[in-house]
């Protein structure tokens, strides 16, 4: 007979030592101490901040599973509390189950004696009220802006856990999930989902759970899934997560246009416009839309040249060909009409003009209509007046026209208007200016000036406003263009191929030689390389072209660098006569540094989740440095970097990325697979399968599952397809009166053995046998057996197949033996006849 007592007393939450079982709060510990601060009593929390809808407070929890959810406004004590509080061992009578928090836990006491008969318990319950918000059932929606979801570890018993919590905020905010701990079996799922937007998509799963892992959405809304099939107790883990304002992507920059913007969270605005020459298509400004994910109010413009327009007021500009620098399009007519402000006059400077040479013009009137005075056209003039064109009077009509036959590059025409007793303002491309006077008057000193890489040509450095009556630039203003040699000796500078950004002419061979101070060396850092696959650009490490060659290269590279090893190198650039290279943007940019002379490659840096060896002590030429990672994550780029006679380093650095999915196996020969998708993530699989004549050996099917700190692994080794061997069939004997082709003791699978009769014998049976492959292998057929033949061993039908040369035998032997047969019955007769006259005359 047993007797329980149970006493229940109800007392404010106090944590105390003793309180609650010890060795179950690794995970709140640490919580706690992220935080900073402790509790020793707890407090109410009069609300919750929410983004979407208010808190509902429960009066009890009600959850089935032993999933947490604590919003951050609870004190991290009452986390503690949650975590720390084991299940009900025993319940009143009034218990409805396991888990269900309208019964109080308790924590048993035994007290009193115990003997065979009789066991006396006493139990004491207490029921444990805090203020902070229970924890929500498993499988629910979230809506504070901030808090944790934890999934205890050993502190419920259930055959399976299967929860789904989805988070939502205001629409315009994200959310962040940071993994304070994780703890999961192998086999245990789960998932980070982003909801927003239209397919979910996943963000995480466990295969990259990890401490400290931080996930964020795209949108205001995401999921989380945890499943677990562990009979003894399920994994633990613990997330902590909170709103953040979400934002539009950057918007992409048109060709031949620039944008800016005021903000990309919501509400803010980008501001759209095009270089001189081009025209906006589509809205000028965008504003970022409040939206789960937000997003740009229109598709971002374009900037395209218009064919032709009318320009009020124009004061300074530029008007380009449609398409340019591209090639313009067949069949254009475009008409531009300039008008200057009262007063004023116009000033043309020709940028470039690239016309096909079949019927397409270029035309250029002083006045307001087509049927003006031509101030220039292209088929009359054979070259471009480098100081460009004046106007007579507040207008110019510019006309484009082209036929079908061909194309170019086509017209950039910068234009500026003038006062009365005033120059126009000089201009140079590829080039900057300074000058004494910005209203440009008459006595102003202008200075010109080129962009590195360029040299001034067929101009005056300096020219001067000059004429009272009639205000002109006394000398032509200059050209900036990129030449083909040269001689430099800065510090730092630019080569540029010849004519660039435009193409460079075929046939060329251009040398530049650039010379630093003698204790340093040169840095070349090639940022465009796009030549000709028959074009060559040669570095030499020297002054010549007899040194040691840097680098020969050509077609097209991306971005590079070189060293020289002295303070001297010759670049060299030789263009195929026969080069099919046109167009903008073809050729090179290299850019040259003076840097320290040095014997030694500089130090390599450590990398995250690897490290480094290396095969000398001093990083001199020759040295190799190795790199390696960590179990779990695998090398991404050059394994080996070696110190390169140029005291650069061979390659790029490494990287160790974690290991998302298990190495292609492989294939095996005389085999084929099976997989289960594209990629071999955790739970793929791998089936072999051998070709006909071939058995497996080893396991058919391989599974890719995480080995813990290992990483992701394959559950077996490869197999292998062997070719399969049969035993032999054994010589079944020669029956009697009968014959075998092949006379050996063991036939191979396959092989045949055929049987034949002697003379006036009858073969019964199959005269053919086959060897069938098997284990042992058999014989198609029992032997067959030969009898006597009961017919006449001539046959009375003759045969139809005989020859000549047998009736020739026969008819030898038949006349023959006629012959004497006709004899003897002669001989027979004759004495036949005798023998009667003899007797009877």
């Amino acid at each position: 007979m047993a007797s329980t007592t149970i006493t229940v007393a109800n007392a404010p939450m106090e944590t105390k030592d003793g309180a609650f079982p010890k060795g179950r709060v690794s995970m709140t510990e640490a919580v706690n101490k992220g935080r900073g601060r402790s509790s020793g009593r707890e407090e109410e929390v009069d609300n919750v901040y929410t983004l979407t809808t208010p808190d509902t407070r429960a009066s009890a929890l009600r959850s089935d599973k032993p999933n947490l959810s604590v919003p951050m406004g609870a004190r991290h004590t009452e986390l503690l509390a949650l975590f720390t509080v084991s299940p009900p061992l025993l319940t009143s009578p009034g218990a409805k189950g396991p888990g269900r928090s309208e019964e109080p836990m308790v924590t048993p006491v035994v007290a009193g004696d115990v003997d065979d008969e009789t066991t006396t318990s006493t139990i004491t319950t207490t029921t444990i009220i805090t203020s902070m918000n229970q924890p929500v059932p498993c499988s629910s929606n979230l809506t504070a802006p901030e808090g944790f979801i934890a999934q205890p570890s050993g502190s419920w018993y259930y055959p399976s856990v299967d929860c789904t919590y989805t988070i939502t905020v205001y629409m315009g905010y994200g959310l962040e999930i940071q993994v304070i701990n994780v703890s999961l079996w192998e086999g245990e799922q789960m998932r980070f989902k982003d909801l927003g937007g239209g397919e979910p998509s996943v963000l995480a799963n466990e295969s990259i759970l990890m401490k400290g892992l931080v996930v964020r959405s795209r949108s205001n809304q995401i999921a989380i899934h945890f499943h677990s099939q562990q009979q003894s107790q399920p994994g633990s883990f613990l997330l902590r997560y909170q709103a953040f304002v979400l934002s539009c992507t950057f918007p992409q920059q048109p060709a031949y246009g620039d944008v800016s913007v005021s903000s990309l969270h919501s509400g803010g605005e980008a501001y759209f416009h095009c270089l001189t020459g081009y025209q906006l298509q589509g809205p000028d400004t965008l504003t970022c839309l409040n939206a789960s994910t937000p997003y740009w109010s229109a598709k971002e413009p374009q900037c395209l040249a218009a064919c032709g327009g009318r320009i009020w007021n124009a004061t300074v500009g530029r008007i380009v060909s449609p398409g340019f620098p591209s090639n313009y399009s067949n069949n254009l007519t475009c008409h531009w009409l300039l008008e200057a402000p009262e007063g004023q006059r116009v000033h043309i400077h020709f940028e470039k003009v690239a016309l096909a040479e079949d019927d397409d013009r270029l035309l250029l009137k002083n006045g307001n209509n087509i049927d003006s005075p031509p101030l220039y056209d292209s088929y009359e003039v054979e070259y471009l007046p480098n100081e460009g064109l004046v106007s007579i009077s507040r207008h110019l009509f510019i006309e484009l026209t082209t036929d079908g036959a061909g194309t170019s590059t086509g017209v950039a025409i910068r234009y500026q208007a003038f006062a009365a007793g005033h120059c126009y303002e000089p201009f140079v491309k590829y080039g900057n200016f300074t000058s004494s006077d910005s209203t440009w008057a008459l006595g102003t000193m202008v200075e010109f000036a080129c962009d590195p890489g360029y040299t001034l040509e067929q101009g005056s450095v300096i020219i001067e406003c000059v004429d009272r009556h009639n205000p002109q630039w006394n000398e032509t203003e200059p050209a900036c263009r990129a030449v083909c040699s040269g001689e430099l000796t800065d510090s730092a500078g630019v080569v540029l191929s010849p004519n660039w950004p435009e193409a460079y002419d075929r046939g060329q061979d251009c040398i530049w030689g650039i010379h630093v101070e003698e204790d340093k060396r040169i840095m070349l850092d090639i940022q465009v390389l796009n030549i000709g696959k028959n074009d060559l650009l040669t570095f030499y490490d020297g002054d010549d072209l007899t040194a040691k060659v840097l680098g020969q290269y050509g077609g097209s590279r991306p971005h590079f660098k070189l060293y020289t090893s002295m303070a001297d190198v010759t670049i060299q650039f030789q263009s195929d006569p026969a080069t099919k290279i046109f167009g903008y943007g073809n050729g090179f940019v290299v850019h040259f540094f003076e840097v320290p002379r040095n014997d030694t490659c500089p130090e390599l840096p450590e990398i995250t989740n690897g490290w480094k060896s290396t095969s000398h002590p001093e990083l001199v030429h020759g040295t190799v440095v190795t790199y390696q990672c960590y179990p779990g994550y695998q090398l991404v780029g050059t394994e080996l970097l070696m110190c390169q006679w140029d005291l650069t380093w061979s390659g790029d650095l490494p990287s160790c990325d974690k290991v998302l999915s298990c190495a292609d196996p492989g294939t095996v020969a005389h085999s084929h697979r099976v997989m289960s998708g594209p990629h071999f993530t955790v739970g793929s699989t791998i089936q072999y399968i051998c070709n006909k004549g071939y058995i497996l050996s080893g396991n058919s099917l391989l599974s890719c599952f995480n080995h813990g700190s290992s990483g992701l692994r394959w559950s077996e080794r490869l197999p292998k397809c062997v070719y399969e061997t049969f035993e032999p069939c054994r010589n079944p004997g020669t029956p009697y009166y009968s014959t075998l082709n092949s006379d050996k003791p063991l036939y191979q699978a396959g092989e045949t053995l055929r049987f034949s009769c002697l003379k006036g014998h009858e073969l019964l049976g199959e005269p053919v046998l086959r060897c069938v492959p098997g284990h042992p292998s058999q014989w198609s057929s029992l032997p067959p057996f030969c009898l006597m033949n009961s017919l006449p061993l001539c046959s009375p039908v003759a045969s139809a197949d005989f020859s000549w040369e047998g009736a020739k035998i026969a008819l030898a032997i038949f006349i023959p033996v006629a012959i004497i047969i006709m004899f003897v019955v002669g001989i027979y007769l004759y004495f036949s006849k005798w023998v009667y006259y003899t007797w009877f005359m």
